[in-house]
């Protein structure tokens, strides 16, 4: 994802936060946000393995793991 992606989603996920008024809506923007960055730092570890395909592979496998893990760890 390009730079300006990743800023966007931030951007996005902080306009969400603010928007949300109870706890329950905040914990689910927390939630998209975890899962959201866990998902693009599984895919940069992800990235860094691999050849061609494989590596398609490694860092599509890095971002699903690394959106579970972070949405664990985050309660979700």
């Amino acid at each position: 994802m390009k730079k300006s992606g990743v800023i966007s989603v931030l951007a996005v996920m902080g306009l969400l936060s603010a928007c949300a008024t109870t706890p329950e809506q905040q914990k689910q923007v927390g939630c998209v946000g975890a899962g959201v960055a866990g998902a693009l730092v599984g895919a940069a570890v992800g990235n860094q393995f691999g050849g061609g395909s494989g590596k398609d592979i490694l860092t599509a496998g890095g971002a699903v793991a690394g959106g579970v893990a972070a949405n664990n760890a985050a309660g979700c």
